[in-house]
């Protein structure tokens, strides 16, 4: 089987590579709202709507005279940044059809979207990666890509930047996972409760790492909102700021990435529940928490790595009662709130603790 595959790596640029990069990252960034605002425009005056050609075509008769610093760059960088905001408003009206809530195209602000794709002739070679316009780029890691490189997106994160090659590999089918099934229930108290059919119970830790670096992300935040606007401080301020934020975000991901290849690998079926996680994002008391978590990047990971590895994916309807409900008798009860733990079943007796009783009513579905 044919699948789409990104491995990311960090780039070691010198600084007239700096520049290139930031000048490409502008450039898509300046074609990303250049596009937004046009389509803004184009409704409010006549109803209507154009898609990234049009605007291309548009972008390009004006480089001579209004934009020529677009000389400067790969042309990749604008197209592409054009045919995303095309599926930025694919994104948007599907979810309005679909009833669900999604978000207007918003414009990109410099310093939190400094990035852009590339397509075209891309080659690892060696230690480095050569890029259109960019020539030959330094990594910081000895790069192991398989596959037909299909486009490089080039991104930054504080101070580093980093290349995210996309490539297409034609895999072998996988082998079954001979290994049990289990019910995966994610939740505050830890991260997941899993439940094999073999009996076993076994509950993961989250990290935590936003709560973990909550005081000092506090303290670099006014330390930030004191400097003056436009000084030296001040960007060295939002670089610290930018840091903290990149190293909470690389502890949950790594914890993610780690627990999801386990699970893929070592479980033929694995149950999960279909949460809602943009509605518990809006309550008030729990959503830092629930964001912290990232159950729906869990979620994500483990899709694609189940496929890739042979085991069985089970998305259980977020409708069904998997913590009010026995696992002992199948008795739901009326109401169960949140702070209640552990619970004992008025029809049978059973006295089950919430995490783990959710997680065999999934796993019940397996069966």
């Amino acid at each position: 089987m044919k699948v789409n595959r990104a491995y990311r790596y960090e780039l070691n640029p010198n600084v007239q590579q700096r520049i290139l990069l930031t000048k490409h990252a502008g450039a898509a960034r300046f074609a990303y709202n250049w596009g937004l605002a046009r389509r803004i425009e184009l409704y409010q005056q006549t109803g209507k709507t154009t898609n990234a050609i049009e605007q291309h075509r548009e972008l390009n008769s004006l480089k001579k005279t209004e934009y020529p610093w677009l000389y400067e760059v790969s042309k990749c960088a604008p197209q592409e940044a054009l045919r995303d905001l095309d599926r930025a408003f694919a994104n948007f009206f599907r979810g309005l059809k679909e009833g669900r809530h999604a978000g207007f195209p918003r414009f990109r602000k410099k310093g939190r979207d400094d990035r852009f794709r590339l397509t075209g002739s891309i080659r690892v070679v060696g230690r480095a990666v050569r890029l259109p316009r960019l020539g030959r780029i330094r990594l910081k890691e000895e790069p192991q890509v398989q596959g037909r490189v299909l486009s490089a997106t080039v991104s930054r994160e504080a101070d580093r930047w980093y290349v995210s090659l996309t490539v297409e590999v034609d895999l072998p089918d996988p082998d079954p996972v001979a290994g049990p099934a289990v019910g995966v229930d994610v939740g505050l108290c830890h991260f997941a409760t899993i439940v094999g059919d073999d009996g076993t119970v076994a509950t993961i830790e989250a990290p935590r790492p936003l709560e973990r670096s909550l005081r000092r992300l506090r303290r670099r935040q006014r330390q930030h909102s004191r400097k003056r606007k436009g000084s030296k401080n001040r960007r060295k301020s939002a670089l610290r700021l930018a840091r903290l934020h990149r190293r909470v975000r690389n502890i949950r991901r790594d914890f993610l990435h780690q627990l999801t290849t386990r699970l893929a690998k070592t479980k033929s079926v694995i149950v999960v529940e279909d949460l809602n996680v943009s509605g518990l994002l809006q309550n008030p008391y729990l959503a830092r928490h629930v964001a912290d978590s990232g159950w729906g990047e869990f979620r994500r990971m483990l899709a694609y790595k189940c496929m890739w590895y042979g085991s069985r994916l089970v998305v259980a309807n977020r409708y069904d009662p998997s913590s009010k409900t026995c696992s002992a008798c199948g008795h739901v009860l009326e109401a169960l709130p949140l702070d209640v733990r552990v619970w004992d079943c008025p029809a049978c007796g059973a006295h089950h603790d919430r995490d783990v009783n959710a997680a065999r009513n999934l796993l019940a579905m397996a069966r």
